[in-house]
């Protein structure tokens, strides 16, 4: 059995550039959002805000997510942090209706760039930030999945829900048509 074709580093001053030149080549992601949609302050009206914004995060460490890399280049990423750093996920009604308590961590954000996707750069990048997340404590992690059927791969802000079925998450509820709360427990490293 070969190396793995991905490797896996966590977004910091370092690593920012081969991540800023994905997200530049990928128009701001999602509309120039640059992976700040998730952040209290969510989305501003100008690309460059929100640049701005993800890089002053990216420099004080308030920002935490899950490169994946192809060599050099980064192909997609994982964003993931506490309720406190991502408290705004979708279906958030739905989501507070069946909630008994937060979890530790919440993965947001899930990206892989255009002529990248369906190799195993998403399972890469959430396993990855699984293993950075036991890094970092470790805990209950939770995320909001969508039915990878019923969405184009390119709107699956969450990832796919079979990627989260691989990695073992269990289904606790669903919060939209198409999305669910998983949780999987983490052990620290």
């Amino acid at each position: 059995m070969g190396a793995p074709r991905f490797a896996v580093t966590p977004l910091n001053e370092a690593s920012w550039p081969a991540f800023a030149v994905l997200v530049e080549a990928n128009n701001g992601i999602f509309g120039g959002c640059w992976c700040t949609g998730f952040h209290p302050e969510g989305c501003a009206d100008t690309t460059a805000v929100n640049r701005d914004r993800k890089r002053a995060r990216v420099l004080d460490g308030s920002t935490h997510a899950a490169l994946v890399l192809d060599g050099d280049e980064c192909v997609g990423w994982c964003q993931f942090g506490g309720p406190e750093e991502l408290p705004r996920i979708k279906n958030r009604a739905a989501y507070e209706k069946g909630l008994s308590d937060l979890p530790d961590w919440r993965i947001a954000c899930c990206y892989v760039g255009k002529g990248h996707r369906r190799q195993g750069a998403a399972a890469a990048g959430l396993s990855g930030a699984l293993m950075l997340i036991a890094g970092l404590g470790g805990g209950l992690v939770e995320g909001y999945p969508e039915d990878a059927a019923s969405v184009s791969a390119g709107f699956l802000f969450h990832g796919a829900l079979s990627t989260y079925d691989q990695l073992g998450f269990t289904r606790d509820r669903r919060i939209g048509k198409h999305r669910w709360v998983g949780s999987k427990r983490v052990d620290p490293t």
